[in-house]
């Protein structure tokens, strides 16, 4: 398996999300704010609803940095940034975002987490549950046991959730030192 991608790590504080990138190769560019907003505009006319100021303030906001979140950081992030977006607006408008194709969501633990779909290539996802970290990774094998399975059942594969639950191995090791310590008492 090749991880590429990116690893973002959550911190305890839930609007401290911070992106490192892993590898040498990404698994491509995210769209920009702007193609973002044209397809969200799109979306919202066909329904007859329109891209608001608050929207749009939401689109370019998500879409100006590649990583996952979930609804509260992003309220989170706005509120710092004096944006005047409530939090009924954000949770609406991500639920628009994730059914005109442009946000991907799934759980994580307990939780929503919301990442870009358009213009990004499908991967896979290995979730530590201790500090919440997430790495992206693209793994071909796993792709085309999807479209062996899929083809054997006479399915049309659209898309996949994988998504591994472990311990990285940052908290592996801090796990050890913390039983080293303790081993010491």
């Amino acid at each position: 398996m090749t991880v590429i991608g990116y690893k973002v790590n959550t911190t305890e504080s839930a609007s401290n999300s911070v992106i490192e990138n892993v590898a040498d190769q990404d698994l491509g560019n995210p769209a920009s704010p702007q193609s973002a907003e044209v397809k969200f505009r799109e979306f919202l006319e066909i329904r007859g609803e329109k891209l608001t100021a608050p929207r749009r303030v939401l689109v370019h906001h998500i879409f100006s940095s590649h990583k996952h979140f979930d609804a509260d950081e992003l309220v989170a992030e706005l509120h710092v940034t004096q944006s005047n977006v409530s939090r009924s607006t954000v949770y609406r408008t991500l639920r628009l975002l994730v059914e005109s194709g442009l946000l991907r969501e799934f759980r994580l633990a307990n939780r929503s987490v919301y990442e870009h779909d358009f213009g990004y290539p499908s991967h896979d996802h290995l979730h530590c549950t201790q500090c919440d970290a997430i790495v992206e990774f693209r793994n071909d094998q796993i792709r085309q046991i999807r479209e062996q399975t899929a083809q054997e059942h006479g399915f049309r594969a659209e898309a996949h959730r994988f998504v591994v639950e472990g311990i990285c191995q940052e908290c592996q090791r801090k796990s050890s030192r913390q039983r080293r310590r303790l081993d010491l008492i």
